[in-house]
């Protein structure tokens, strides 16, 4: 299909797809076996030799784990693979969400040994929020433990997917020799002195025909509801061809109702290519995914579909943004139209026009000059200036704003100063820049003892940053402890009023506010994290066009707290009532009486203090189990589940974050270095009393 000279069918060649996992599953490797197979590389890199391609930073070398999102190009079987490897670590959580964001597809990554782990959860249900078609790869069958119908299980048990098996492991742990493939229905072995460039497929050993003759009975039977031919085939027992099954597979997974199994040995160069061939056949291409619905700039009413065509008006979204020695680099999904070097554009969110100097093709830290590019593309720019993560880029003369990506709380705090004054407009200018650089990184001063407050979502993460800020930004900085970041609430719903009058004289001061404040709970009865404004005043007694300054003035005044100096959440303000004057009455005067009216809160609104509670998963020998399970309960933890992993136990628990700095010293204490944890942001929950009054007073 043609349209105005473009071939549409390059569009259907297109993957735009993301790979996801625990940290630790081998996502990495699997990446770079990608690019190897590819042949976008030449020699294999290795994380644990600190040589991967994409984990270019020095601090991801030196740590062995992904922290930023690389995005690569590659092509296998005649078709164009857009690749993101994301990380695993939570506290790297932003990445991953901004990556899911803009893909059309994610290959989840697996441990054979281990099945579903914690971090597997989050970024499943991160790829779900997208509504991301995804296919499974269990990774790891070499290794001890191994054990590929428990993490086909667990995917089915834990994640509430659909998981259709299309290959099942030839042994496994040591004895695991190659694949069996349940479309083909042929054994396929990899010959590891060609790093698995080669491989052979034979026909499948007889102790295993019975074995793959169910699984694959299983696999027709499950896509045939997705498929009429097939069913048609199944249901009167007539040949099944192989792509009556693809055909059906892929309806399923695009539907995300499938979601089909690879197995293999990245490290051992088993599977990786017959999972290329998975994302060929069963991933959408960018003309599979719904139809895109923004809305007009400043009214969310006015829908406007966005559709993959490159004749379109121009829309595309900003989702990360990097710094670099010749200027920021901004990456960019085009959903709509094309977009060219040297063009102009309109920033829809902040109403900014805005240049493209220069568009590259990333590999990596590597990138190619491009002239320009087309809807489905993800790609990097230069020039843009007032651009931030999740901002929508359009033609000029059709504004169009695309949904925006909402990123967690941060949940840490830490203090940070210049070691010496000739510093301190450096440190300012390189928290700016990691600001726009990360939307999990926050930076304030605080009121009281003019400190610089930086916050983020772990430990980990705040690490890095400040290796950051030394490294690359080459500032000399000292820095505090790690410290919570409480958050306040309140528990009752009350009325309040403000009035600002001034009279100099001349041209007075004149806002009169009353406000409705309730708690704005979850369904499950927690607070949210956000702050909602409505008015429902007469416009004979408030203006319209007072009303965005009341409600600045409401969320300035909630954000230093009503009851210690913490950011409010989880309330919902209404104007309901107040008065003006015709000469006298100004936005600033408003801004102010609604502040007022918000300092009348602390003792009325049953105001309490929230602390961040966390998701454990702590893996341990079940001989430690006793003194691992004392010690949470120590730490006002709770315990929600336990299970036994081959000779190790596995304790799913929450505990608040104030318990659990140093937490990774102390598990390798208790089980003589052989306990692991992984920990993420669940909610917020009420201090106890008694430790409330300790952190206020």
């Amino acid at each position: 299909m043609w349209l105005d000279g473009y071939d549409m069918s390059v569009l259907a060649k297109l993957r735009n797809i993301g790979i996801m996992a625990h940290i630790d599953a081998g996502k990495t490797t699997v990446t770079e076996r990608i690019l190897y197979y590819t042949g976008k590389t030449y020699k294999m890199g290795e994380v644990h030799n600190g040589t991967a391609v994409m984990d270019f930073m020095e601090e991801e070398q030196q740590r062995g784990i992904t922290i930023t999102s690389a995005a690569t190009k590659c092509f296998w079987k005649g078709i164009e693979i857009n690749l993101i490897d994301t990380p695993g670590h939570i506290d790297f959580t932003a990445e991953v969400e901004r990556s899911l964001r803009v893909l059309d597809g994610a290959v989840a990554v697996f441990d054979g040994s281990e099945g579903v782990q914690a971090q597997s959860e989050t970024v499943w249900r991160q790829g779900q929020k997208y509504n991301l078609p995804c296919l499974c790869f269990v990774n790891k069958m070499d290794k001890v433990g191994a054990d590929f119908e428990m993490t086909v299980d667990s995917i089915r048990d834990k994640l509430l997917a659909n998981p259709i098996v299309v290959q099942i492991p030839i042994g496994a742990e040591d004895s695991f020799q190659g694949i069996i493939d349940l479309v083909n229905m042929k054994a396929v072995f990899y010959k590891t002195e060609k790093m698995g460039a080669v491989f052979e497929e034979k026909e499948i050993p007889a102790e295993l025909q019975e074995t793959a003759r169910q699984y694959r009975s299983r696999m027709i039977e499950l896509s045939a509801e997705h498929d009429e031919v097939l069913m048609d085939a199944y249901v009167h027992d007539k040949t099944i061809e192989k792509e009556m099954i693809t055909t059906a597979i892929r309806a399923g997974t695009l539907a995300n109702k499938l979601h089909p199994v690879f197995v293999g040995s990245a490290l051992k160069y088993i599977g990786v290519q017959r999972l290329l061939d998975g994302v060929v056949d069963y991933l959408p291409s960018p003309l599979d995914k719904p139809v895109l619905i923004g809305h007009k700039p400043n009214d969310i009413d006015k829908q406007i579909s966005i559709k993959c065509d490159p004749n379109g008006s121009l829309v595309g979204l900003a989702f990360k943004i990097t710094s670099d020695v010749h200027g920021d680099l901004y990456f960019l999904r085009i959903y709509q139209g094309r977009l060219k070097s040297g063009s102009r554009i309109l920033n829809s969110n902040r109403n900014r026009r805005e240049n493209i100097t220069r568009i590259f093709e990333m590999h990596a830290k590597e990138r190619k000059v491009l002239d320009s590019v087309s809807a489905g593309d993800i790609v990097a720019v230069v020039g843009l200036k007032q651009t931030l993560t999740g901002d929508t880029i359009c033609d000029p003369k059709k504004p169009v704003c695309l949904p925006s990506i909402t990123f967690p709380q941060t949940v840490v705090n830490m203090s940070i100063e210049p070691r010496t004054a000739a510093e301190r407009v450096k440190l300012a200018e390189a928290l700016v820049s990691l600001r726009r650089e990360d939307p999990t990184f926050g930076c304030r001063v605080d009121g009281e003892t003019g400190q610089t407050i930086i916050s983020g979502m772990g430990e980990l993460h705040l690490e890095v940053l400040q290796h950051k800020l030394v490294r690359e930004k080459g500032v000399d900085i000292r820095i505090g402890k790690p410290r919570v970041a409480y958050k306040e609430t309140i528990t009752k719903s009350v009325q309040a009023e403000g009035k600002f009058v001034r009279q100099t004289g001349g041209h007075g001061q004149y806002g009169h506010v009353i406000l409705q404040v309730e708690p704005l709970l979850t369904e499950d009865g927690h607070w949210k994290s956000d702050i909602e404004f409505s008015s429902n005043a007469p416009g004979d007694e408030v203006p319209r066009e007072y009303i965005p300054d009341v409600e600045r003035g409401c969320k300035d005044a909630l954000s230093s707290g009503v009851l210690a100096g913490y950011p409010v959440i989880g309330v919902k303000v209404t104007l309901i009532g107040g008065s003006f004057h015709s000469v006298d009455s100004s936005g600033l005067a408003f801004e102010q009486a609604a502040s007022i009216a918000i300092g009348k809160l602390t003792k009325d609104a049953g105001p309490i203090l929230l602390e961040p509670i966390m998701r454990l998963q702590v893996v341990v020998p079940q001989a430690n189990f006793g003194v691992i399970q004392g010690n949470l309960l120590a730490k006002r933890g709770m315990i929600t589940d336990c299970r036994i992993h081959g000779n190790m136990q596995v304790i799913d628990a929450k505990a608040p974050l104030a318990e659990m700095f140093g937490y990774s010293s102390e598990i390798r204490g208790m089980t003589a270095g052989r306990g692991t944890f992984t920990m993420e942001p669940l909610s917020y929950e009420k201090v106890p009393e008694q430790i409330a009054q300790q952190i206020i007073f």
